[in-house]
């Protein structure tokens, strides 16, 4: 499997960005499917929907990863 852009480069991506659930996963080191449980369990952030596509804000994301820099 190849890396996601989106990840390579997350560190540089704005606070306003938004990633897709494969880039979740990644960050968090599970599969998707856990990502969506985790979700309903409010562990992490909800999703948006544009149009067709579910995608997580960059700075949500970077709230859980690190709560301490919140």
């Amino acid at each position: 499997m190849t890396t996601p852009q989106d990840l390579k480069n997350f560190d540089s991506l704005p606070n306003a960005a938004h990633v897709d659930v494969n880039v979740v996963a990644a960050l968090f080191g599970c599969k998707p499917p856990t990502v969506w449980l985790r979700v309903r369990r409010k562990e992490l952030p909800a999703p948006r929907k544009f149009s067709a596509h579910t995608r997580w804000n960059v700075g949500e994301l970077r709230k859980c990863l690190m709560p301490e820099a919140a």
